[in-house]
This record gives C-alpha cells, sequence and structure tokens, in this order.
C-alpha cells in the first residue's frame, strides 16, 4: 500500500482590509518616492442616490494623482466608493467629497477626479475636480 501524502495546508492571511463599505482608506509608501509618475484608477460602477427622488445615480469615476509620500490602496478606495451606495448626494457634492478626502490622506503632488454620471431623465453630468498645490484655481500649471 502506498504511503499517504499529507494534505497542503492552507495558510490564513490576516486581512488589513475590509471587504465591506467603509469610509476608511489605507495607505501604502510610495515605493518611487524621487520618481514624478501618475496614478490613474477607474471605478465604472459607482452609485449613489439622488438626495431629492432618492432614485439611483450611476457614474464612472476617474482618478488620476502623483503621489508624493503615499499611494492609495485598491482594495480600500473600492470600499470607500461602495460606502456612497446608500448615501444622497448632488453629483457635484459628491465628487468634490471624493477629491478633499483623497488629498487630506493622500497629500499627492496633483490629484483630479472626474466622474460622468449617466443620463437620468435625459441629463448627464460631468464633474470634474483639480486639485494643483501652488497654482491659482482658474489657470494652467
Amino acid at each position: 500500500m502506498p504511503a499517504k501524502r499529507a494534505r497542503p495546508t492552507m495558510k490564513k492571511i490576516p486581512r488589513r482590509v475590509s471587504t465591506r463599505p467603509s469610509r476608511r482608506m489605507e495607505t501604502f509608501a510610495n515605493p518611487r518616492r524621487g520618481r514624478e509618475y501618475e496614478v490613474s484608477i477607474v471605478y465604472p460602477e459607482f452609485t449613489c442616490l439622488c438626495p431629492m427622488t432618492g432614485q439611483p445615480d450611476f457614474a464612472r469615476v476617474e482618478i488620476a494623482y502623483i503621489p508624493d509620500e503615499v499611494c492609495v490602496e485598491l482594495k480600500s478606495l473600492r470600499n470607500y466608493l461602495w460606502s456612497y451606495r446608500n448615501e444622497g448626494a448632488f453629483h457635484e457634492a459628491v465628487t468634490n467629497r471624493i477629491a478633499d478626502d483623497l488629498i487630506a490622506l493622500l497629500q499627492p503632488r496633483w490629484l483630479q477626479v472626474e466622474a460622468q454620471f449617466q443620463a437620468r431623465g435625459g441629463i448627464a453630468t460631468g464633474v470634474s475636480v483639480e486639485h494643483a498645490p501652488g497654482v491659482a484655481p482658474g489657470s494652467k500649471a
């Protein structure tokens, strides 16, 4: 009779980030701090609720930034964006809040958040927020 093979054991990997909607975002150290590079993130499944009607609003959120000290951890960012699912918010307000939260968390060299909301009632909305420290609002860097 052949010897019985030992079953491989699975190591449990500790969970650092929740898999539920959460307003808490995590960061990690910028791996190339001395180099200026752009990080682009696309989240095509953003949802929130219209504060007037309670109907769902769907958007594609695009985030681009040039990191300084830290980068945003993507799973925590997804859970953060997911946390707006049941919250009433005007398109302009929610896009600016996302930008403000990312700016406070990352202190990036540059950041842009764009949200393209799908048409409802025949109107589609696009909101773009740009953060460029040291550049006057409305001027081009």
